[in-house]
């Protein structure tokens, strides 16, 4: 009977397996912050297809400063990655570091700035930071859901 309950135990721990979008879905929504006329908008589709596209935007009044095409998939080595496009330019891969129900840690060291960026959902609110190695210069967002 033991060794039936260690191996029910060990099967549901190894099917667990990598992190995927689904695991990401409390990020999907509109997502704003505002701070005087300065403002930064994020919007997470519903997981779908492996996968999960976003953009980002900020301003100030109504003119557009910077842009971000964003997405979050399982690549060719089946671990899932933050894709960042500021601009249009070419996708910056940032691998997934970590993740729970409320929170996940994308990385990528070799990237100048930032080198990591960490997602937290509070409640109804979404925190996103930029960081530097190490923490280093650390840039909030506390986003409400629209």
């Amino acid at each position: 009977m033991r060794i039936a309950v260690v191996l029910g135990l060990v099967a549901m721990l190894g099917a667990a397996g990598p992190a995927t979008p689904n695991d990401l879905s409390w990020m999907h929504g509109d997502w704003v912050a505002v701070s005087g006329e300065r403002w930064t908008e994020e919007h997470w589709s519903r997981p779908r297809a492996g996968e999960m596209i976003g953009y980002s935007r900020s301003g100030r009044g109504n003119m557009i400063r910077e842009f971000e095409f964003l997405r979050i998939a399982v690549g060719a080595d089946g671990t899932l990655a933050y894709h960042a496009q500021p601009k249009g330019r070419p996708p910056i891969r940032f691998g997934l570091i970590s993740s729970d129900a409320r929170e996940a840690v994308f990385e990528n060291p070799a990237h100048d700035y930032p080198t990591r960026i960490h997602y937290r959902r509070d409640g109804k609110s979404l925190v996103a930071t930029i960081s530097g190695p190490d923490g280093r210069k650390p840039q909030s967002w506390t986003y409400r859901q629209r």
